[in-house]
Parts: structure tokens; sequence; C-alpha cells
């Protein structure tokens, strides 16, 4: 997965993926079939490590606090892993929407994400920490939107001080 996430697909090379893995060649393609589906296997498995991550951030503290903290998260202290972005993002870049199995792995995983940050708008509504104004589904796809900025941000080397000021300024804009 680290390979992949630092790398790219495109730009990986299967003696990459053995020397990460300490295995050689044929132990690869009888474990994995063929690089692609290596890439899907490590795909997946950030999807699900990320996932998770980011439900725990936004889960912690009131609603506003949460999406802070969400924002927030993508702007890791260590240099090295705060350089590699997001996985997805990066598949983004790379496969635009040209390859249907990530496209449909993409999707669920939005859309998921998606749902879980509309409620804690609507609950944020609810206190008063979050505009009435904001449509609870478009203030979620802005904020998932935002969250891509700064993975991107991120790969092209903005600090964590940088981001995490990003984010605090994106999520005070749905303050009251």
């Amino acid at each position: 997965m680290q390979v992949f996430w630092a790398k790219g697909f495109a730009s990986t090379s299967t003696d990459d993926l053995r020397e990460a893995m300490g295995i050689g060649r044929q132990s690869l393609y009888g474990a994995f079939g063929d690089k692609r589906t290596l890439y899907l296997e490590a795909f997946d498995s950030y999807l699900e490590r990320i996932g998770s991550a980011h439900l725990i951030r936004l889960s912690y503290g009131s609603p506003i606090e949460g999406i802070e903290n969400l924002l927030a998260g993508l702007a890791p202290e260590d240099d090295r892993e705060r350089a590699l972005g997001c996985m997805g993002v990066g598949s983004v870049g790379e496969f635009g929407t040209t390859d249907p199995d990530l496209n449909l792995r993409r999707k669920a995983s939005g859309e998921m994400l998606m749902r879980h940050v509309a409620q804690r708008i609507v609950e944020g509504q609810e206190r008063g920490e979050i505009a009435r104004k904001l449509d609870p589904a478009e203030t979620s796809a802005f904020v998932v939107m935002t969250m891509t900025g700064l993975q991107i941000a991120a790969r092209g080397g903005a600090s964590a001080k940088e981001l995490k000021a990003m984010a605090r300024f994106a999520t005070y804009r749905l303050m009251p």
C-alpha cells in the first residue's frame, strides 16, 4: 500500500512491490495474480484504514469541532507522511473516471463519508453551532471538497501549520 500510495500505479514497478514485501516475483504473482489486483487490494485496505480514521476524527467533540478535527487531521506533523497526500485523490489524478472498479470504490467511500458529515452538520445546526441556512448535503460536499484540496496542498508541500489554518478557515465558514 505504501509504495502505491507514494508512487501511484503506473510509476510502481513489480520490483518496487517485491522489495517492499520482501518476496520473489513468482510469490508476488502467485499471491496476487497481477499488479492491478494487488493495487485494488491495497486501495481497499487504504480506504478502510483512512475511512475509519476520518469517522473517528469527525465524531470527536461537538459537531463543529468534529468537522475541524476531520479537516485538521489531514495535516500530520510528519513531513514524509503529509507529502503522501491521499491515495484516493492520487487515483483520481492518475485514472480519472476510466477505471470502473476504482470508481465504485471511491463512490462508496465518498458517499459514506458525506452521509456522516451531513449528520454532524444537521446535529450542529440543531445545536446552533452551524448556520441553519446551509443545506446539509451541499455543506457536506463542501467539506469533502475541502478535504481533497487539503490533501493536494499537502502533496504539494504545504506545511502542517498551513494546512491546519486552511482547515480552521473552512470550518469557520460553516458557523452562524
